[in-house]
């Protein structure tokens, strides 16, 4: 799953830069969110220290700020930072294991808390991010978290959103079909690190030279 995202997050990001008249690039590169949401909980369940977790997950944020922002031009914040927040706010709901009532005091709270600064400061996916995470990590079965997917995209999602979809429900079938079955490719963990900011760089130095060289429109228009 981790190459799926890999590529699926690519085909959408150059959808989104270089090649705007071709939505299905945007379509398709729905498939790579949930994925790194549902990874994200993953590796939080196998981790050995939550912090260090989250601490790898903060680093990995910072690095990634800058590039985001020259690919991107914008001024929000890059969607690592998103899935660190929504890790914050299941180690602290974690944290009172065994009280539910206090859980969801908790969760609630901090989603509250959390909703306003997000979305002024434009967090990538913001709350959309943040509740994903949470489905993917309290939903009693998988098909509980197709059914927790569909009513966020309801809530909060747009149009295109509801193709993410396709990647919850390819978990649940995988997962009624052969519960045990480990979902993620072992890809070497640099690359699986390295290649959020690395490509948002590589995006944004090739930005730089064709509106340097004078190309300031769609890049689709030189193939054409």
């Amino acid at each position: 799953m981790q190459l799926i995202a890999m590529i699926t997050m690519l085909i959408d990001h150059l959808g989104a830069t270089f090649f705007q008249n071709e939505g299905w690039m945007r379509i398709v590169g729905r498939i790579a969110f949930p994925i790194y949401c549902y990874l994200l909980v993953v590796g939080y369940k196998r981790t050995r220290s939550k912090p260090r977790y989250a601490f790898r997950l903060f680093i990995l944020a910072l690095i990634s700020q800058l590039p985001f922002m020259f690919a991107f031009t914008t001024t929000g914040v890059n969607v690592i930072a998103t899935l660190l927040v929504a890790l914050l706010i299941v180690m602290a709901i974690d944290y009172f294991k065994g009280q539910p009532w206090l859980q969801w005091a908790v969760g609630l709270l901090l989603i509250a808390a959390t909703y306003a600064p997000m979305a002024m400061l434009k967090f990538d996916y913001a709350t959309y991010g943040v509740l994903l995470v949470l489905i993917y990590r309290y939903m009693p079965n998988a098909w509980a978290m197709v059914g927790g997917h569909l009513v966020l995209n309801i809530l909060l999602g747009n149009s295109i959103q509801f193709f993410s979809l396709t990647t919850t429900l390819l978990i649940a079938i995988i997962h009624s079909a052969a519960p045990e079955v480990r979902t993620e490719v072992r890809l070497p963990r640099w690359l699986w690190r390295a290649f959020y900011p690395a490509h948002l760089a590589l995006i944004a130095l090739i930005e730089w030279q064709l509106y340097g060289a004078g190309y300031e429109y769609n890049l689709a228009e030189i193939f054409t």
